[in-house]
């Protein structure tokens, strides 16, 4: 059973051995040098850990002594410090070498996977509760109706063994899944090599089969079910192999659902809102949550 870190001092440690490896002290040679960049990534990631804001992760190093003397902290940096920090270290690019980073820690020279599962999940904006918010739909006379349709969503191929995230991508929903199967493959071989790919109905195209079996080798699982019901078979070599023999000769697609547990072990021990205001601030923050979700396996 795969369990999540809960020693903030073991996290830190990971991180900070992570950002040491990967990140330079400083930004710049004219920067004020009070604080290294693995510092304050350090302090974002136990901002994650903790499920707080800037503000109440200064509080809590505050109070950290053990913390404070890890990190060699003169002081505690201010929650402007991390805010700014934040738009700087979780770039698209810098997140994407970090989480990478993270992935190679973890598998060290094991690139060879068995099972890894493609799924994708939405997570709240802001801090409005459900309840406030059906209320809000349900719509009041003479009032105008308030619909809420649009929320932070994360797109991650997992190590069906592990929960490992071997691959992410961050963006907002609603949209489909259908065309988002080949960039997380192609995503996944860059540090991964599974023999075996399990999705849901959503990713169902007889195109996404021809890409992983023909030009990756890799072997595709997923229910033909995409599009209108229909009495006729369905088009496509690979599709029809599916219909027939999935649940019959293929006991291991029942392993797909571990990319739901992936998920559920984000929401139930991070979180499963996102704070951030605009759509850069949101994609920074669901970059930030899955690299201290895979800091926490390691």
């Amino acid at each position: 059973m795969t369990r999540l870190c809960k020693s903030p001092l073991n996290v830190a440690r990971h991180a900070l051995a992570l950002a040491q490896e990967h990140l330079p002290a400083y930004a710049h040679r004219f920067s004020p040098k009070v604080y290294t960049q693995p510092q304050l990534f350090v302090c974002l990631v136990l901002k994650t850990f903790f499920a707080k804001d800037y503000r109440g992760i200064t509080a809590i190093i505050n109070d950290f002594d053990a913390l404070k003397v890890y990190l060699d902290l003169k002081s505690v940096p201010h929650y402007t410090t991390l805010q700014k920090a934040s738009r700087r270290l979780l770039r698209t690019d810098r997140a994407k070498n970090l989480f990478r980073a993270v992935v190679r820690r973890f598998l060290g020279r094991k690139r060879r996977l068995d099972l890894a599962a493609v799924d994708s999940t939405g997570l709240d904006l802001g801090q409005r509760s459900a309840y406030y918010v059906r209320r809000r739909q349900a719509g009041q006379p003479g009032k105008k109706r308030v619909l809420y349709s649009r929320y932070a969503k994360l797109e991650a191929c997992f190590d069906c063994r592990s929960h490992l995230i071997l691959a992410a991508f961050v963006g907002r929903g609603p949209r489909p899944d259908i065309d988002r199967f080949v960039p997380l493959v192609d995503a996944t071989l860059e540090s991964a090599h599974p023999k075996n790919v399990l999705a849901d109905a959503g990713y169902d195209s007889e195109g996404n089969h021809e890409h992983a079996r023909l030009k990756r080798n890799i072997r595709s699982f997923m229910p033909a079910k995409h599009g209108r019901p229909t009495t006729k078979p369905p088009t496509g070599r690979f599709r029809r192999q599916m219909k027939q023999r999935l649940n019959k000769h293929y006991g291991s697609y029942g392993q797909r659902w571990q990319a739901e547990t992936g998920f559920s072990m984000i929401k139930r021990c991070l979180t499963d809102t996102v704070q951030g205001r605009n759509y850069w601030s949101q994609c920074r923050e669901l970059w930030l949550l899955i690299i201290t979700y895979n800091i926490l396996l390691l």
